[in-house]
């Protein structure tokens, strides 16, 4: 008996120091065990490296927190989960769960706030069982480091999408979504975006929200190519200081030498964002008493310039059945007009086949009379980053584009080897200089004929840039205020910004595939009651066969 409680007592000992080592080795040593098939718990080396940055507390608020259902517990869970690795990786980063409308006198006040600073909350509605429930959801994240302050939107805008596919498409972007918030304000401002001016670009006000956003990662400044007249040289040297350079939506011709200029610029490597308008077309031309207005091909002077690069905007327009709703006045009911929605087939909504990361997981961006983009045989490599539907044709300039085209009726047979025309193409590689082998239209001591290795977007359309106003003042891009619809025009072209000055690798943090099982909510409801019996009475029932079963052979063995 002494022998048996001796042999008890070491075996104690034993394990009481096993604890203490284990417990002592924890401490020094600190590993997780990520076992999901696609590794969405594993950090990209790129945001281990912007994590591992933080050296000072950095503290992320989110805002998923209270009552709301369960396709929202998801993404809770989901960002919960990484802002632990986050946390695991780096001590300085801590996080906490926030019910911003906890108490109920204070919710208007709340709301309020968030609305002043851009947090805008959603109304959800989720059945189950065939009963409804409402409830207002913040689907935001704000991280706070010194002085420095940035929003993290967890829920992405998707139109026509469920629930459960915005939500599954927001976990795909989770990563991404923080790690570009931590970027932000733990980084210092080095790269330098250039809007040109000049040509009758878009004016500030209608890339305001734009300028908004990116200033928080870059230097903004404008160049005016109004003094390449007078002094080319000088103009081409301010500009050779910026990374980027913006042309969003000119209006006039380009002058031989401010094309030069343009040219050097991206020979010497910088990188390009063109946003060009293949047509005359604008919204507010049709709203006339006809309805309708000539369309004719725009003059720009940069037909040669894209043919040395690469590719040509055509003169036309796409007309796509794949479009985006236009409110237009139909009769009268009673004293007020009768307002309906139709499909306009001139502002394609075009969603994102491409697994670039510029574009992977992002909602579909809106269009206005766009252009296709004919790519041409060269050495450049080029990428399509987005193209119209399957049911799209381009139409030939000059035309009459009427608003009464809403109630035209089409068949499958009139897109017969139509569609797939691309309007956004990125280019990257080595250019060769349009004015090669050419006189040059100013005298230029180190002209280059030849790029670095760089890359440019093209855009057919200068509006996908363009924010709507309200009352005098920007609204956020891609909020379309006459429909409440939410495009994907934001993230889009800060995603190309980002891309075409990413030195760090984070937008390459997109192209992670993250696979998120959903429940068939069908399938349940059909099988209730048998759903209920494995989730809840099978766990309970083998629980007590194995107790039963245990408790039996413990007994047997000391009975004998």
């Amino acid at each position: 008996m002494k022998e048996v409680q001796k042999n008890s007592l070491k075996k104690l000992g034993f394990l009481a120091l096993g604890l203490f080592l284990l417990n002592f080795a924890s401490y020094y040593i600190y590993k997780r065990f990520d076992v999901t098939q696609d590794k969405r718990y594993t950090l990209s080396e790129t945001t281990k490296k912007i994590v591992d940055g933080v050296d000072s507390p950095l503290i992320i608020d989110v805002f998923l927190e209270g009552n709301f259902p369960a396709d929202f517990k998801k993404l809770q869970n989901e960002t919960r989960q990484l802002l632990e690795e986050f946390s695991a990786y780096n001590s300085n980063i801590t996080f906490q769960f926030v019910n911003p409308i906890e108490k109920e006198e204070e919710r208007m006040d709340v709301m309020k706030k968030f609305f002043e600073r851009g947090l805008m909350p959603i109304n959800v509605t989720v059945t189950e069982k065939g009963r409804q429930s409402q409830e207002v959801v913040f689907p935001w994240a704000v991280a706070n480091y010194g002085d420095k302050g940035a929003k993290v939107q967890l829920l992405k805008n998707m139109m026509g999408a469920s629930t459960e596919d915005k939500v599954e498409s927001s976990v795909q972007h989770l990563e991404y979504a923080f790690a570009e918030a931590i970027n932000k304000i733990t980084k210092e401002k080095q790269r330098k975006i250039a809007v040109i001016k000049g040509n009758a670009e878009l004016d500030d006000i209608f890339i305001a929200d734009f300028l908004k956003t990116v200033r928080d990662n870059y230097y903004i400044g404008p160049i005016t190519l109004d003094s390449v007249a007078k002094q080319p040289n000088e103009t081409l040297k301010a500009l050779n200081v910026y990374d980027l350079a913006i042309i969003a939506k000119p209006r006039e011709k380009f002058t031989e030498e401010e094309k030069q200029v343009l040219d050097q610029f991206i020979m010497k490597g910088g990188k390009t964002l063109w946003l060009i308008d293949g047509s005359t077309a604008e919204m507010e031309s049709l709203y006339n008493e006809t309805g309708s207005a000539i369309v004719g091909p725009t003059d720009l002077n940069l037909t040669d310039m894209f043919f040395k690069y690469g590719l040509r905007i055509n003169p036309q327009l796409i007309k796509d059945e794949v479009g985006t709703p236009l409110k237009l006045a139909t009769g009268n009911e009673g004293s007020e007009s009768n307002i309906e929605p139709y499909n306009w087939k001139f502002a394609p909504f075009i969603y994102p086949a491409s697994k670039h990361p510029i574009v992977k997981n992002t909602d579909g961006v809106k269009f206005d009379f766009a252009s296709p983009i004919e790519l041409l045989k060269s050495d450049i490599k080029k990428t399509v980053l987005l193209e119209s539907s399957k049911y799209s044709k381009a139409i030939g300039l000059p035309t009459k584009v009427s608003l009464e085209m809403v109630t035209e009726q089409v068949s499958e047979k009139d897109y017969n080897n139509g569609g797939f025309l691309p309007v956004a193409v990125l280019l990257e590689g080595s250019f060769t200089s349009m004015y090669n082998n050419r006189i040059l239209p100013f005298k230029e001591d180190k002209f280059l004929k030849k790029s670095v290795p760089t890359k440019m977007i093209v855009i057919s359309d200068g509006d996908v840039i363009k924010n709507q106003l309200d009352k005098g003042a920007p609204i956020e891009l891609g909020y379309d205020k006459y429909t409440s619809n939410f495009f994907g025009n934001k993230e889009f072209i800060l995603n190309s910004v980002n891309y075409l000055l990413d030195d760090s690798g984070l937008i390459n943090i997109r192209t992670k595939d993250v696979s998120l099982p959903m429940l068939d909510k069908v399938s349940v409801e059909e099988n209730y009651t048998q759903t209920q019996m494995l989730t809840v009475a099978l766990p309970i029932v083998l629980l007590g066969i194995f107790g039963f079963t245990f408790t039996y052979l413990r007994k047997k063995k000391y009975n004998r």
